[in-house]
């Protein structure tokens, strides 16, 4: 399936006037904005507590080529391959620079060069190489170091750490000496230069890939490994649709910059640092967030990859137990017991909020962790990142905390959550946010769950806070009033109570579903963050109309700033870019909003349905239980073909699986290979052995 050009290349003859918007490169552990003088890696923070910010790192690929003769200008993101190409065209010489952060060695960001001569001549071509490159930072002392190699070196360590006493991260550059000009002799029909950049924490790694990029660079092998690397994962992950050419790029946008920000899938060495709201491209000083972790990474970004990659959905639940210290040195500052993740987290998992009252009362992040751990047991049924993985530790942590953080309320014989923030931020201090509540509730469920599984005993207080946690209801209005005391019309800054239907999964009735959605959408902040609108589209689908939630889907577009698909997160252009939380939220109001998708205890639910203006919807390795379907949802009917297994499928578990449609009950095999066609209705993929019926609503 393909839209009229190929919607995977953003091309483009003129840059965006605000550099903000240039696309940035990354590859879960270095992040650039293509011609920006600063990058940034995963994990180096400097500055302590809430001035806690992303280190700014100098980076020698901060290069502008400038032919001598008039030239066309070509600007190019090819998200196929994950590499953005400036090409200028002049009577003499085409000029191609290719700039990309390498998809498979993570300490390595290249630069090639190729010119190519246009008509003989018995001239030389010479280009210039104009950088912007200084060797410092404002928050990383450096000093030279000896040559490697041919390379240039300059080691530094930040100027202070996260938490007082904590160790400062160093930070090794290796690069290619980049000269100020490149000349094609008048005997040479073309000529390529490649350059390479080596980012690291230590001499012995920065070393050890140097080399590396030198062999693949003798061996012709460069860009070719970097290609074969983003090409498996889009093997492992499609979603395209037809009918719309702006909706079809947008996705790919979002799949694209969502996966730059994870890790590669054969580096199982490191620790990953997290997915911060814009991404490793961003979040130095005063900018994008910082480069903190928020609750966006667990329930805006995490689904969306986790519906395709276990691997990427492990490292970000392996990223939260590397916080647990941390967690737990923030319950008991705040005098509670159990975990309490950060409203905003770095390396350590303590508070690097630079406001209090976000880390005191915005506590629904917990919760929202645990939900993230819930979907990847159901989705993948692997105990191992529960056990040896020490995710137990953060689910029972959870429940601790919300047990120690309750309030008994002897007249409603309820437990409350007193003084809270919800996600929607123009309100605090507030009491039993219907938000806050729920996810608490179903999260002391999911340990109590957890705790039957792996055979823990359990305290009773867990599924005695869970049965007894005050969700607020207004009886008269039949609606979920945001919190006690919300007065209905009063205006919200983004989707809160609108999500207890999803992703929350509260069970209520359509009438009260569709009476929430009236009551907050036309009070909700229209200038609020992007990720906003694709909730309220989701739950208009799950309602049948899918018409006003292709209207709500729209606004996100004006989040979307041209030619690169680059996400702001107010639809002015203003806020955090390229904002990776939005991405988030859309790309879930089309994989889980027009597929009906829920990820639920024994199943994979799914009720399909598509707006007028989209004949069909791609949707290529969705990852179930060890296997992998492709899904193709059309007008009327819905193809599904289970994949051979490959061998490289490694430990995890795979099962036999069937399709069974609710209104027949017929049960209908998967088998490898056999594409299965069935109406398009209502109805869930299970183990052939499970008889348990599983609905979402």
């Amino acid at each position: 399936m393909s839209c009229e050009s190929d919607p995977y290349v953003f091309s483009t003859n003129t840059l965006p006037t605000d550099l903000r918007f240039l696309p940035p490169l990354a590859n879960g552990l270095l992040g650039w904005r293509v011609y920006n003088n600063i990058m940034h890696m995963g994990g180096v923070y400097n500055g302590e507590g809430g001035r806690c910010h992303r280190a700014d790192i100098p980076c020698p690929l901060a290069v502008n080529v400038e032919t001598e003769e008039p030239a066309q200008h070509t600007y190019s993101l090819d998200t196929h391959t994950g590499i953005f190409t400036h090409t200028l065209s002049s009577a003499s010489v085409t000029v191609s620079q290719s700039l990309y952060s390498h998809r498979y060695h993570s300490n390595l960001m290249v630069m090639e060069i190729l010119l190519v001569r246009q008509q003989t001549s018995a001239e030389p071509n010479t280009v210039k190489l104009v950088s912007s490159f200084t060797p410092q930072s404002k928050d990383i002392i450096f000093e030279s170091g000896p040559d490697y190699k041919g390379g240039r070196h300059i080691q530094g360590k930040t100027t202070s750490a996260e938490i007082p006493g904590g160790s400062c991260p160093t930070v090794h550059l290796v690069w290619t000496p980049i000269s100020s000009t490149l000349t094609l002799l008048p005997e040479q029909s073309q000529a390529r230069w490649g350059f390479i950049l080596v980012v690291a924490n230590s001499l012995d790694t920065a070393e050890a890939n140097f080399d590396e990029g030198l062999n693949l660079m003798a061996t012709g092998n460069l860009r070719p490994s970097h290609e074969k690397a983003w090409k498996e994962l889009w093997l492992q992950s499609k979603v395209e649709v037809a009918g719309s050419e702006r909706l079809c790029k947008a996705l790919i946008g979002c799949m694209f910059y969502l996966l730059s920000a994870f890790p590669s899938i054969h580096d199982t060495s490191r620790s990953f640092g997290g997915v911060s709201p814009g991404g490793l491209s961003n979040g130095g000083d005063g900018q994008d967030y910082w480069g903190h972790v928020f609750w966006d990474q667990d329930i805006w970004m995490y689904p969306g990859i986790a519906l395709f990659y276990p691997k990427l959905a492990r490292a970000v639940l392996e990223y939260r137990v590397g916080t647990v210290d941390g967690a737990k040195d923030n319950a008991q500052k705040q005098g509670y017991k159990g975990l309490k993740f950060p409203w905003e987290s770095a390396v350590s998992g303590r508070e690097v909020c630079p406001e209090d009252i976000y880390g005191l009362q915005e506590i629904h992040i917990n919760g929202d962790v645990t939900l993230a751990f819930q979907h990847y047991l159901y989705l993948t049924e692997d105990l191992s990142m529960f056990t040896e993985g020490r995710g137990s530790e953060v689910v029972y942590g959870v429940a601790d905390y919300w047990v120690s953080r309750v309030t008994w309320n002897p007249e409603e014989q309820k437990y409350h959550l007193l003084g809270v923030m919800p996600p929607d931020e123009y309100y605090y201090n507030i009491n039993n946010s219907v938000y806050t509540n729920t996810v608490a509730k179903f999260s002391l469920q999911f340990a109590v769950e957890l705790a039957d599984l792996l055979q823990h005993p359990a305290p009773k207080e867990w599924q005695e806070v869970s049965e007894h946690l005050k969700i607020p209801f207004d009886q008269e209005s039949q609606y979920h009033p945001e919190f006690d005391g919300y007065l209905k019309g009063n205006p919200v800054k983004q989707a809160d109570a609108v999500m207890l239907g999803y992703p929350l999964g509260l069970p209520m009735s359509p009438e009260i579903r569709r009476n929430d959605l009236e009551a907050y959408e036309p009070v909700t902040d229209p200038n609020g963050p992007a990720m906003t609108w694709g909730m309220f589209a989701v739950s208009w689908l799950e309602l049948g109309e899918a018409e006003k939630a292709q209207h709500l889907l729209e606004k996100c577009f004006k989040n979307i700033q041209g030619p690169f698909q680059v996400w702001s997160e107010s639809s002015d252009g203003s806020g955090a870019v390229n904002f990776l939380t939005g991405m988030g939220g859309f790309l879930q109001a089309v994989l889980f909003g027009y597929t009906g998708f829920r990820v639920q205890k024994k199943c994979l639910a799914f009720s399909p349905l598509l707006p007028n203006d989209i004949s069909e919807l791609c949707i290529r390795g969705v990852n179930y239980l060890g296997s992998q379907m492709d899904w193709l949802v059309r007008k009327d009917d819905v193809c599904i073909i289970l994949r051979e297994q490959a061998s490289s499928a490694g430990n995890a578990k795979s099962y036999d699986l069937q399709v069974v449609l609710k209104s027949s009950g017929a049960k209908i095999p998967l088998t490898p290979g056999k594409p299965v066609t069935i109406p398009r209705e209502p109805g869930y993929v299970c183990k052939v052995a499970s008889t348990s019926t599983c609905w979402p609503f």
